[in-house]
Protein backbone atom coordinates (compact mmCIF):
# COMPACT_ATOMS: atom_id res chain seq x y z
CA UNK A 1 0.00 0.00 0.00
CA UNK A 2 2.67 2.47 1.17
CA UNK A 3 4.99 1.42 -1.89
CA UNK A 4 1.53 2.49 -4.35
CA UNK A 5 1.37 5.86 -2.53
CA UNK A 6 4.88 6.59 -3.06
CA UNK A 7 4.94 5.39 -6.90
CA UNK A 8 2.14 7.71 -7.14
CA UNK A 9 3.53 10.21 -4.96
CA UNK A 10 6.70 10.04 -6.66
CA UNK A 11 5.46 10.00 -10.67
CA UNK A 12 3.45 13.22 -10.14
CA UNK A 13 6.25 15.20 -8.49
CA UNK A 14 9.12 13.97 -10.96
CA UNK A 15 6.35 14.77 -13.67
CA UNK A 16 5.68 18.40 -12.26
CA UNK A 17 9.13 19.09 -11.68
CA UNK A 18 10.36 18.42 -15.15
CA UNK A 19 7.70 20.99 -16.17
CA UNK A 20 8.63 24.77 -18.31
CA UNK A 21 6.45 25.94 -15.56
CA UNK A 22 7.90 24.80 -12.39
CA UNK A 23 11.31 25.86 -14.01
CA UNK A 24 9.49 29.57 -14.41
CA UNK A 25 8.31 29.46 -10.44
CA UNK A 26 12.14 28.29 -9.57
CA UNK A 27 13.53 30.92 -11.04
CA UNK A 28 11.06 33.34 -10.27
CA UNK A 29 12.04 32.05 -6.04
CA UNK A 30 15.74 32.76 -6.67
CA UNK A 31 14.75 36.57 -8.51
CA UNK A 32 12.55 37.08 -5.68
CA UNK A 33 14.92 36.06 -2.95
CA UNK A 34 17.81 38.42 -4.74
CA UNK A 35 15.75 40.98 -5.08
CA UNK A 36 14.60 41.19 -1.37
CA UNK A 37 18.64 40.97 -0.40
CA UNK A 38 19.10 45.11 0.31
CA UNK A 39 15.68 45.02 2.09
CA UNK A 40 17.54 42.61 5.02
CA UNK A 41 20.86 43.73 4.19
CA UNK A 42 21.78 40.74 3.04
CA UNK A 43 21.92 39.26 6.36
CA UNK A 44 23.01 35.50 7.25
CA UNK A 45 19.10 34.74 8.21
CA UNK A 46 18.22 35.87 4.43
CA UNK A 47 20.87 34.12 3.32
CA UNK A 48 19.97 30.79 5.52
CA UNK A 49 16.61 30.72 4.28
CA UNK A 50 17.41 30.16 0.58
CA UNK A 51 20.32 27.80 1.60
CA UNK A 52 17.68 26.06 3.85
CA UNK A 53 14.73 25.78 1.06
CA UNK A 54 17.14 24.70 -1.66
CA UNK A 55 19.30 21.75 0.28
CA UNK A 56 15.76 20.51 1.56
CA UNK A 57 14.13 20.26 -2.09
CA UNK A 58 17.04 18.90 -3.77
CA UNK A 59 17.72 16.26 -0.86
CA UNK A 60 13.79 15.16 -1.41
CA UNK A 61 14.14 15.51 -5.18
CA UNK A 62 17.39 12.94 -5.52
CA UNK A 63 15.42 10.51 -3.78
CA UNK A 64 11.92 11.13 -6.62
CA UNK A 65 14.40 11.13 -9.30
CA UNK A 66 16.16 7.93 -8.35
CA UNK A 67 13.07 5.78 -7.29
CA UNK A 68 11.66 7.67 -11.09
CA UNK A 69 14.77 6.23 -12.71
CA UNK A 70 14.88 3.18 -11.17
CA UNK A 71 11.26 2.25 -11.98
CA UNK A 72 11.82 3.41 -15.75
CA UNK A 73 14.70 0.67 -16.07
CA UNK A 74 13.22 -2.40 -14.21
CA UNK A 75 10.17 -1.74 -16.89
CA UNK A 76 12.78 -1.48 -19.90
CA UNK A 77 14.58 -4.25 -18.69
CA UNK A 78 11.21 -6.23 -18.38
CA UNK A 79 10.58 -5.49 -22.17
CA UNK A 80 13.96 -6.45 -23.20
CA UNK A 81 13.69 -9.31 -21.58
CA UNK A 82 10.23 -10.35 -23.04
CA UNK A 83 11.41 -9.62 -26.47
CA UNK A 84 14.49 -11.87 -25.88
CA UNK A 85 11.98 -14.70 -24.58
CA UNK A 86 9.60 -14.44 -28.06
CA UNK A 87 11.90 -14.37 -30.59
CA UNK A 88 13.55 -17.57 -31.66
CA UNK A 89 17.15 -16.65 -32.31
CA UNK A 90 17.51 -14.25 -29.35
CA UNK A 91 19.57 -16.13 -27.06
CA UNK A 92 17.53 -16.76 -23.90
CA UNK A 93 21.03 -16.35 -21.07
CA UNK A 94 20.45 -12.77 -21.27
CA UNK A 95 17.86 -12.58 -19.48
CA UNK A 96 18.70 -11.05 -16.34
CA UNK A 97 22.23 -10.24 -16.98
CA UNK A 98 21.71 -6.85 -15.23
CA UNK A 99 22.58 -8.46 -11.82
CA UNK A 100 25.77 -9.46 -13.04
CA UNK A 101 28.91 -7.16 -11.97
CA UNK A 102 30.11 -4.72 -13.84
CA UNK A 103 32.94 -6.32 -14.82
CA UNK A 104 30.85 -9.43 -16.26
CA UNK A 105 28.92 -7.38 -18.34
CA UNK A 106 31.77 -5.84 -19.75
CA UNK A 107 32.91 -9.15 -21.01
CA UNK A 108 29.99 -9.97 -22.23
CA UNK A 109 29.87 -6.64 -24.47
CA UNK A 110 33.11 -7.19 -25.61
CA UNK A 111 32.51 -10.93 -26.83
CA UNK A 112 29.31 -9.78 -28.72
CA UNK A 113 31.02 -7.15 -30.22
CA UNK A 114 34.15 -9.63 -31.30
CA UNK A 115 31.64 -12.06 -32.37
CA UNK A 116 29.37 -9.72 -34.41
CA UNK A 117 32.46 -8.95 -36.48
CA UNK A 118 32.43 -12.26 -37.60
CA UNK A 119 29.06 -13.15 -39.06
CA UNK A 120 28.78 -12.52 -42.90
CA UNK A 121 27.60 -9.25 -44.19
CA UNK A 122 27.46 -7.56 -40.56
CA UNK A 123 29.74 -4.59 -39.16
CA UNK A 124 31.19 -5.46 -35.96
CA UNK A 125 31.85 -2.56 -34.02
CA UNK A 126 30.71 0.95 -33.83
CA UNK A 127 33.75 2.04 -35.86
CA UNK A 128 33.06 -0.49 -38.45
CA UNK A 129 29.53 0.43 -39.11
CA UNK A 130 30.85 4.51 -39.05
CA UNK A 131 32.76 3.67 -41.92
CA UNK A 132 30.19 1.53 -43.42
CA UNK A 133 27.82 4.55 -43.08
CA UNK A 134 30.42 7.15 -44.65
CA UNK A 135 30.91 4.91 -47.57
CA UNK A 136 27.16 5.39 -48.51
CA UNK A 137 28.07 9.20 -49.29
Amino acid sequence: MLDRIFTAISTRIATAAGQPLTFVLALATILAWAISGPIFGYSDTWQLVINTATTIVTFLMVFLIQNSQNRDAAAMQAKLDELIRALDPARGEFIGIEHLTDRQIEEIRAALEQEAGHEPGKVGTVDDSVETLLKRR
